[in-house]
């Protein structure tokens, strides 16, 4: 087996683990769900559960880990001299149709609002994925941006992506998350002195 396909064979049990967990969550509850019991229902033993997640709480965030990375690797390679908050914009934009069309990721957007333990560890992965966001705006090639001004910049966009998603749950996932992102990056009007500096 060559690297390249284990790879896709682990990414592929991680899909339907993450699934099966989801399941399971919806029914039962997170906090009533056990990993025995995803295991279980996965065919597969606690143990090898364990292979493919440390805790129970990284199975919910496993998507929403996949598209962060996704979104920083597509800030990093935005044009030489495009404004920092254009970036933003027009990555998160691009992020915001997947979502769309992806009942999985509502179904764990509801799931971790109704349980506390879940909201902790989304804050945690926020402050991550803002730091990250926050170092690739300044490592883009020509970019002239220091970091007090890449973190502003992160956090307005951090901002217009919570209240996005919150209307969107409350829609049912039946806003439309782009209109609404274009909305919110119009209404924060950054000064375009503050954008790239």
């Amino acid at each position: 087996m060559t690297e390249g396909l284990r790879e896709r064979t682990r990414r592929a049990v991680r899909a339907e683990l993450a699934e099966v967990a989801m399941g399971l969550f919806t029914r039962k509850g997170f906090d009533e769900t056990t990993v025995e019991e995803i295991a279980g229902a996965a065919g597969m033993t606690k143990r090898s559960f364990f292979r493919y997640f440390p805790t129970k709480e990284d199975v919910v965030f496993d998507g929403v880990d996949l598209t962060g990375e996704k979104v920083v690797a597509d800030i990093a390679a935005r044009p030489v001299g495009e404004d920092a908050w254009e970036s933003l914009h027009r990555v998160l934009r691009a992020w915001q149709g997947e979502i769309h069309a992806s009942e999985q990721i509502l179904a764990t957007l509801r799931l971790i609002e109704a349980t506390p333990a879940l909201v902790g560890r989304l804050h945690h992965r926020r402050t991550e994925w803002r730091r990250r966001v926050s170092e690739a705006l300044q490592n883009r090639p020509g970019a002239d941006i220091d970091a007090y001004t890449a973190d502003l910049l992160t956090n307005a966009a951090t901002a217009v992506l919570d209240a996005v998603s919150g209307e969107w749950v409350r829609s049912g996932g039946k806003a439309d998350r782009p209109a609404l992102l274009d909305r919110g990056f119009s209404q924060i009007d950054v000064n375009p002195h503050v954008r790239q500096v």
